[in-house]
């Protein structure tokens, strides 16, 4: 078997969830900070990127950080261009750890029109699919958002979630299509059923050999995706947590049966640089096992 396909097996069979570390230029000072590393601690991009390259090698190398409860994690494209204990993070993840490396390859948000933000212009992706490819990276990642419950909006997004998803299909990776519905939205519940109707119909024009993943916020009702988790194309619905406490995204994960925690600062949530390397891996440890739970209901 290629690797490929041991990665596809792994995602499809074992339980357990994504890690997301793939915090990039904007969200990464946030992260730091909470990391308990402030903004005096690099004076440009370069050397920030380098200290949380520092924060996600601490995690990554950590014994609690492992394929046994973690099925995959998402880097953004300058920790794929950074190695970790001399591999590349990509490879390191999948060698050394069992856990399947997936790529964000959106280059952030348009601003916002229609209720909606949609993805900025990817340039040069068919080229980064093909660097991903040669690092053993399965899949691929990208974020919308939706702030409220527009109907062109929403269905712009899902438009242009699908059109760059087929593509990066095409490139023999599975895509990660992220609509972010904003948990503040005033009227999240409609957002989410727009949300719906517009992946049911495109997942129908799919070819049988299209697999794809959502990432998906949290929904009001419980169960709301099971459509789309049991659809012959889909091989995994995610959840982000989007803001929520690691408490409540657990919470709120464990009702969603099927659906598999993809968290961020939930994931992080606790961790700090000040910590001991022990107190730093036994929260970490309880942590992964708290999402790893809520994950498997």
């Amino acid at each position: 078997m290629s690797t490929f396909d041991d990665q596809l097996n792994k995602v499809r069979t074992q339980q357990g969830f994504i890690a997301a570390l793939d915090q990039s230029g904007g969200s990464t000072p946030k992260a730091l900070k909470l990391y308990g590393v402030g903004e005096d601690a690099y004076s440009n991009d370069d050397e920030m990127f380098a200290v949380v390259h520092a924060m996600r090698t601490r995690i990554v190398t950590s014994p609690a950080f492992n394929g046994d409860r973690i099925l995959g994690a998402i880097l953004f494209e300058n920790t794929l261009d950074r190695d970790i204990e001399g591999k590349s993070s990509s490879n390191y993840l999948w060698d050394e750890k069992n856990v399947v490396p997936i790529l964000k390859v959106d280059k952030g948000l348009a601003d916002e029109a229609d209720g909606v933000q949609l993805m900025k212009p990817i340039p040069g992706l068919d080229e980064l699919l093909a660097k991903a490819r040669a690092q053993n990276v399965f899949g691929t990642k990208m974020r919308s958002v939706i702030k409220s419950a527009n109907a062109d909006g929403i269905a712009a997004i899902v438009d242009q979630q699908f059109e760059v998803g087929r593509q990066i299909v095409a490139a023999g990776l599975v895509p990660i299509i992220e609509p972010e519905v904003d948990i503040n939205a005033p009227d999240k519940a409609e957002a989410e059923a727009m949300l719906r109707e517009n992946l049911l119909a495109k997942l129908a024009k799919l070819n049988d050999d299209e697999q794809v993943m959502f990432k998906l916020t949290l929904p009001e009702e419980a169960g709301y995706y099971q459509e789309c988790q049991d659809h012959p194309n889909m091989l995994k619905v995610v959840a982000l947590s989007g803001g929520y406490s690691r408490e409540e995204a657990n919470r709120r994960l464990a009702e969603n049966h099927g659906m598999i925690a993809s968290f961020s600062r939930a994931l992080t949530e606790g961790l700090s640089a000040q910590q001991s390397d022990d107190e730093f891996n036994q929260m970490l440890d309880a942590s992964i096992e708290t999402i790893f739970q809520a994950s498997c209901t």
